[in-house]
């Protein structure tokens, strides 16, 4: 979509994993929590309902798609999977894995910690094998 573009925040503050038909697919920048997030290709949108019918279906799609490979990679406790874009204005869906072992358990990751970035080659360990579960849903 030539109109789109990723706030600034989001592309400080994560890997770019690849892209679905409607979402770009990106990794939080913290390694604490297997962290991904999905940014509809569409401008000017905050909300879901601002989708229309068919994006919002897509939408749907994708996230369980990324939520069913997340469960079977990480078995996780819980997955959070929440819009919630107070400081980002830009529509995105957050899809954490959480385990009662994790840091923040039981409450909510966002401003609980301060970040810990990856070191070495983590981050792209962890995106290689997400892009391999999630193959041949991804289209780069």
């Amino acid at each position: 979509m030539p109109d789109f573009v990723l706030h600034q925040q989001l592309a400080q503050d994560c890997f770019n994993v690849g892209s679905f038909a409607l979402t770009e697919l990106l990794m939080m920048n913290d390694s604490q929590y297997p962290w991904f997030i999905l940014v509809p290709r569409r401008h000017n949108i905050r909300e879901i309902y601002q989708l229309g019918q068919a994006d919002r279906q897509a939408l749907q799609a994708e996230s369980c798609l990324l939520a069913e490979a997340l469960a079977s990679i990480y078995r996780p406790d819980k997955l959070n999977i929440a819009a919630i874009g107070n400081l980002v204005p830009q529509l995105h869906l957050h899809h954490v894995v959480r385990y009662q072992t994790d840091k923040a358990w039981p409450a909510p990751v966002w401003g609980k910690f301060a970040s810990l970035p990856y070191a070495g080659d983590q981050a792209e360990q962890r995106i290689t094998q997400l892009r391999s579960a999630l193959q041949p849903h991804l289209i780069n």
